[in-house]
């Protein structure tokens, strides 16, 4: 009979044990994701830090240019201030695809925040893009800013294609 009593005390005991095991285990989960999330809003409001008047001023600069050829686009790098610019446009939209890809920060962050200004930028730019990876033997150039796109355009509604309007370039050129 103690034996009997015994063995019932330890399996109880084993049971307790085990659910409250399985508890902790839930409440470090549940505290590994706020720490995931919490670490997420952080690296994006550096981020976004970097999405500012100089961004927006390099963005619709590079977005009021109509290049013709690639040609054209490549002349450009004789500006070093329109070139700086439009580099530093595409690095910000190139680093944002890699921790993306990386799994640093969700698409649909991304998506909410700027989806659209990436989105035009690539197809306005990715066919330059394409040949400067041609012709400067550097076919990994600007690759994680065209998985953005892509990602991005998971997201989108069907048939969802923002386009760059006329008065853009206006504004881009000082003129209100």
């Amino acid at each position: 009979m103690i034996a009997a009593a015994s063995v019932v005390a330890f399996v109880a005991n084993s049971i307790i044990t085990s659910r409250k095991t399985e508890k902790t285990q839930d409440l470090a989960l549940k505290a590994q994701q706020q720490n995931l999330e919490t670490r997420q809003a952080q690296l994006w409001t550096q981020v976004f830090n970097r999405y500012d008047e100089a961004f927006w001023r390099n963005y619709l600069l590079a977005m009021s240019k109509n290049y013709k050829s690639y040609e054209e686009w490549d002349k450009d790098r004789s500006d070093i201030n329109l070139y700086s610019g439009r580099l530093a446009v595409a690095a910000y939209m190139m680093g944002l695809g890699t921790l993306v890809k990386r799994g640093f920060l969700s698409v649909e962050i991304v998506y909410d925040m700027i989806g659209s200004p990436v989105i035009m930028y690539w197809q306005k730019f990715s066919e330059y893009v394409k040949e400067y990876r041609v012709r400067a033997r550097y076919p990994t150039y600007g690759e994680d800013l065209e998985y953005l796109y892509i990602e991005l355009m998971r997201i989108n509604p069907p048939n969802y294609s923002p386009k760059w309007y006329p008065e853009a370039e206006r504004i881009s050129q000082g003129g209100g």
